[in-house]
């Protein structure tokens, strides 16, 4: 029972003691003083009726006129004249009850009253004794009456004070609702902390709360940090801390399976011509310096843009990955300018060859890899700072601008026109989470994944579109089958409130599709725009559906920003995962960032498996869910 239902009980008990009591005490006490004065009226008439006959004849139609009299003249319930021995010389009787007083109550309270006696005297002899006893129905009516009223009274005062009650223990427990509604918070991963209330032992009890609160917040804060450190050594470059070669080539790997929702993009590497000529040249301090002025340029252009990342392949070569960009002109021409800022300082100053290539997720990344150092190599051997660029190859004839896009996407964003894939995300021992529903739209009447459009949609302004459509298809499947739905959102679509408020009512009018959904929105994207994110959240959590964040790790130093959304589960990226089986740094960085998931009660979940040994190594570091080309439902 909550303590508000305790705290009603323990207020009504105490009302209706009270004023029991007090009803009962008053009740008692009118009837005791009805009766004393009833046995004082006996009194005082038997002894005017007793000197009144004494001064009489004592002849009996004298004495039973006067006797008729007086009982016909009063209320009285018995008179009675009785010679000195006790015999019975004149009686009059009235045995009526009062009609309009229930039973009960007359059994309950009866008025019990002594009859008034005084002494006839003929001279100066005894005639008689009498008895003088009054009628109690008109007083027993009245004590009826007054109890009726004292009782109305009492139902008043009663809900006056219930009234007051509610409105005082609404005032005093308003503090309360602040620490259930923290408790709840906590309850659901959302580490919040609250205003301490003016009461003394609410306070204490928020206070230890937010204490609690605060502790989990900062060990969730050192183990990300000790997390991410561990991330550093496993995976990045230690001079420059841009990623290494095997965590680029990863990351690479990952971008390139199908039905990535990040999309298209491209690869470009920039090499440091002669750099053991350059240290002796200019010195390895200065060299060094000319490189870290380089990373930091290149971090700069990757930190804004979700999955991209920059790294070091080996001593002369740097590369950047930029997935799902449809502006990587101006990025290539930014990282031109970059290179000639690190050389500038240099004495002649250094050529930096770039090349580049576009990709597209599914193909294989030898292929991708040939045109890169294909195009390398002709930006090497032309000796001018300038950007070489190899075409991919595609049987799928893009359009060409912006308003061939927009038709194109406009034929195929129609209602019902929208395919969902189904890929099954399992538990270790092979039960379904949920099924992977990525997107795919009918282009030129091929049926094309996200990664070939979404780019053109965000610049566009048509993901909500596109998430609006996806959302309405993954509803009539979870009716039609009853299977959990994992949706990937845009953040162009988390941004905007109107958008969750949709899904909040939808979700509202129909529980059972709130249950099977999982919504995924990219790590990279929910950290760079953390109140909409939170917003988000906040308006969905209240559905029961669940919410994650995919291609997650490498931002897992912020995992403490989230402290308060109530997320529900990580999808830990691919890159992470690929030949975890293989490396000790990645799996003591994987077990780390479990182990953080698990203390705020985030499920790990692995995106990209791809071989069984990969399978085979995760559940052991702490992994809760995978999926992948190495998946099938069991």
């Amino acid at each position: 029972m909550s303590l508000i239902k305790q705290l009603w009980l323990a207020i009504s008990a105490v009302t209706l003691l009270v004023f029991g009591g007090a009803f009962l005490l008053t009740t008692v006490a009118a009837r005791n003083y009805l009766a004393e004065q009833l046995y004082v009226k006996n009194v005082d008439n038997a002894t005017v009726l007793a000197l009144s006959m004494s001064q009489m004849p004592k002849d009996p139609v004298t004495l039973e006129l006067q006797v008729s009299a007086q009982f016909d003249a009063g209320h009285y319930r018995s008179i009675h004249l009785l010679a000195p021995d006790g015999s019975t010389l004149l009686a009059r009787q009235d045995d009526r009850t009062a009609d309009d007083v229930p039973a009960w109550f007359a059994a309950l309270t009866p008025l019990t009253v002594k009859p008034g006696v005084a002494q006839v005297q003929d001279g100066w002899k005894q005639f008689g004794r009498l008895e003088v006893e009054s009628h109690t129905r008109y007083a027993l009516a009245e004590l009826w009456r007054s109890t009726l009223h004292l009782a109305g009274w009492c139902v008043a005062a009663a809900l006056l004070t219930s009234l007051v009650a509610s409105l005082l223990l609404r005032l005093l427990l308003r503090p309360l609702d602040q620490v259930v509604t923290q408790a709840e918070a906590i309850g659901a991963r959302r580490f919040i902390t609250t205003e301490e209330p003016s009461t003394p032992e609410l306070r204490r009890v928020v206070r230890a709360m937010n204490a609690l609160s605060d502790r989990v917040k900062l060990l969730m804060l050192e183990e990300s940090r000790r997390v991410e450190e561990l991330r550093r050594k496993a995976q990045a470059d230690p001079l420059t801390g841009l990623a290494g070669r095997e965590a680029f080539m990863s990351a690479l790997a990952a971008r390139l399976e199908p039905d990535q929702t990040i999309g298209a993009g491209c690869i470009a590497v920039l090499r440091v011509t002669a750099l053991g000529e350059l240290n002796q040249r200019v010195g390895r301090i200065v060299a060094d310096q000319c490189l870290l002025q380089l990373s930091e340029s290149l971090r700069t252009l990757v930190e804004t843009r979700t999955g991209a990342i920059a790294g070091r392949l080996n001593g002369s070569d740097f590369a950047i990955l930029l997935p799902g960009e449809s502006d990587d002109g101006v990025v290539l021409a930014a990282l031109l300018d970059a290179a000639g800022d690190a050389t500038s300082t240099l004495t002649p100053p250094s050529s930096l060859p770039i090349g580049a290539t576009h990709y597209l997720p599914g193909e294989a990344p030898g292929h991708v890899l040939a045109r890169m150092d294909s195009a390398l190599a002709a930006s090497e051997r032309s000796g001018q700072p300038e950007i070489r660029e190899a075409p991919r190859r595609d049987d799928f004839r893009e359009p060409t601008d912006a308003e061939g896009w927009r038709h194109l996407l406009d034929e195929a964003l129609a209602p019902g026109k929208v395919l969902l894939g189904h890929y099954p995300v399992v538990t270790p021992t092979g039960a379904v989470l949920h099924f992977e529903s990525p997107v795919r739209l009918n282009l030129g009447g091929q049926w094309q994944p996200a990664s070939r459009f979404v780019a053109w949609a965000a610049r566009l302004g048509k993901l909500q579109t596109v998430d609006a459509l996806v959302l309405d298809a993954a509803f009539k499947r979870i009716k039609a089958t009853g299977e959990p739905l994992g949706i990937n959102l845009s953040l162009e679509s988390v941004r905007h409130p109107e958008f969750a408020r949709m899904i909040a009512d939808r979700l509202h009018a129909d529980p059972e599709l709130a249950q099977a959904l999982w919504l995924e929105v990219p790590e990279h994207g929910a950290y760079h725009h953390l109140e909409a994110f939170r917003n988000f959240c906040h308006a969905l959590k209240p559905t029961g559906c669940r919410i994650g964040l995919e291609h997650a790790g490498p931002g897992i130093a912020r995992i403490g920003e989230l402290h308060d959304v109530g997320l529900d589960y990580l999808k830990i990226d691919a890159a992470i995962i690929r030949g975890i089986d293989a490396h000790p740094g990645n799996q003591a960085f994987l077990r780390g960032l479990c182990m953080v998931a698990h203390a705020i009660g985030l499920q790990a979940i692995a995106e990209g498996v791809s071989t069984p040994s990969e399978r085979e190594a995760l559940p052991g570091l702490g992994i809760d869910g995978l999926t992948g080309p190495a998946i099938q439902a069991g």
